[in-house]
């Protein structure tokens, strides 16, 4: 499967952002997909995944009660909306899928089968 990730941008502190990853070809609803990012200078970092269904999702704790990520099945592609976002938010963000042979969510990046290209987000102080 191809992911190709948009959305990001340059935005003040407290402001918001929504990252899209669309995919295609592949069977979008048999991957749980999970968000990750990279500053300059650090490894890359898990930010949340969702299940397959969209039933389910879990987040680093960073971003707990700023960051919803979601799935749209019929439109193969995966959200992840960014609120209240911080200076340390800087980052490039990654969408990534993994396939459904997992029993729980994914955190490790190691585990994710496929990646998108990343888009960057600035926060500004």
């Amino acid at each position: 499967v191809q992911l190709q990730a948009f959305g990001g941008g340059l935005v003040q502190a407290g402001g918001s952002l929504t990252l899209s990853c669309a995919a295609s070809g592949g069977t979008f609803s048999s991957y749980d997909l999970g968000w990750f990012r990279q500053a300059p200078g650090l490894e890359r970092e898990f930010v949340a995944t969702i299940s397959r269904s969209g039933g389910s999702t879990y987040y680093t704790d960073s971003v707990k009660g700023r960051f919803t990520i979601s799935r749209d099945n019929a439109k193969n592609t995966v959200y992840l909306q960014m609120n209240a976002l911080k200076p340390e938010d800087t980052a490039v963000y990654y969408c990534a899928a993994v396939g459904g042979r997992y029993f729980s969510l994914v955190v490790r990046a190691t585990a994710y089968d496929y990646w998108g290209q990343g888009t960057l987000v600035t926060v500004s102080s």
